[in-house]
């Protein structure tokens, strides 16, 4: 393999071939293979250069072709001129339809789509926990989706289950005691929302809470007339920003994201 040169060919940006050429290439005690990489390949005309040079070079061509077109040229022509070609998708690509019974969709660089979502998800993910509970007021200008609300009305549960779905989340408690962040009154009306609950509901809820950590139910956090106080706050901060309010008295997390969902999307057209 002594100045080997491997031309890397792919309809898309060529990592997952090159990848595989180092991983191979690490099985030899050798340093002068030259692996040159030829991305974003969309025509025979580019394909037939390649050809010409590795049989010029003695090279081999590696590559990661999806489109059928593309990919049975190179191999006809490369067969024809006497040039070693290796493919590395289209075989285990043959075999799950077959396996499957499912088409391909034959579409460059879905791999790098999957990693990006992905990496989005992860984003968003870190996001909300970041801002969660209104550590960093910095954050709400920043947000794709603001939620507001007082304490236990879902607020981090909803920022998680929108985050998944690689949307940014801050969100911010409502305590009379403490006037709402500045940042909160800048953020656009239509990228914000309150949740409001029916006052027993809470009671009920936050009651279950003291419960769970050990504590007196009879606590002013659980009080209904104090609660009562919050929820008005709230009202009144609600009303200030001009959001939309969403009452999660009798909704799941789920059913509120979804509602959120379809407002945010519907408005700004995702």
């Amino acid at each position: 393999m002594s100045n080997q040169i491997i031309y890397v060919v792919s309809d898309s940006v060529g990592e997952t071939a090159e990848l595989v050429v180092k991983a191979a290439i690490s099985q030899f005690q050798t340093t002068n293979t030259n692996i040159r990489r030829i991305p974003f390949i969309e025509d025979k005309s580019t394909l037939k250069e390649v050809i010409h040079l590795a049989k010029l070079n003695n090279g081999i061509i590696v590559f990661t072709l999806v489109v059928p077109e593309l990919r049975h040229y190179l191999m006809e022509e490369a067969k024809r001129e006497g040039v070693v070609v290796v493919d590395i998708i289209g075989p285990l690509i043959d075999r799950i339809q077959e396996t499957t019974g499912l088409s391909p969709l034959c579409e460059p660089g879905n791999v790098r789509k999957l990693d990006e979502d992905y990496f989005r998800k992860v984003e968003a993910i870190e996001f909300a926990v970041k801002y969660d509970d209104g550590r960093d007021p910095r954050g709400i200008l920043r947000a794709d989706i603001v939620l507001v609300g007082v304490s236990r009305t879902s607020k981090t549960p909803l920022s998680q289950y929108l985050a998944h779905k690689r949307l940014k989340v801050a969100n911010v408690p409502i305590v009379p005691e403490v006037d709402p962040p500045e940042e909160l009154f800048k953020v656009p009306q239509t990228r914000c929302f309150g949740l409001k609950i029916s006052p027993n509901k809470l009671n009920d809820i936050r009651k279950e809470r003291l419960k769970a950590l050990g504590l007196n139910d009879e606590a002013s956090y659980a009080n209904i007339e104090r609660i009562k106080v919050e929820l008005e706050y709230f009202e009144k901060v609600a009303d200030k920003i001009g959001c939309k309010v969403i009452d999660v008295s009798n909704k799941a997390v789920e059913e509120t994201a979804n509602v959120i969902l379809n407002i945010y999307q519907s408005t700004y057209k995702i």
